[in-house]
């Protein structure tokens, strides 16, 4: 009887331990916003979502632009006039909005 307690336990103990290996984690990119680009001025430039930074025109009618590059950190300032770029480690634009 006793063997068969102690197989019962061990077949309960193993079944409450979670052997599932886990990978690495998975880094699902953020969803390209769609941004109204009219406050400060951008519109026509969501074509460049996906383009080299360097395709960016320096020169608009925004006041400022901000490229904000992978892990940099940003002020929570809004600028309704300032363009802002996020870029990926390519160097290739993820997103455009204002603010």
């Amino acid at each position: 009887m006793r063997p068969l307690a102690l197989l019962l336990t061990s077949m309960v103990l193993l079944q409450a331990c979670d052997l599932t290996v886990v990978g690495p984690p998975v880094v699902v990119p953020p969803p390209i916003p769609v941004a109204n680009l009219t406050s400060c001025h951008a519109v026509g430039l969501e074509g460049l979502i996906g383009q080299p930074v360097t395709l960016i025109p320096r020169a608009g009618a925004w006041s400022t632009l901000r490229i904000i590059r992978p892990g940099e950190l940003i002020t929570t300032d809004y600028s309704a006039t300032r363009l802002n770029a996020r870029i990926g480690t390519d160097g290739r634009i993820l997103s455009l909005y204002c603010g």
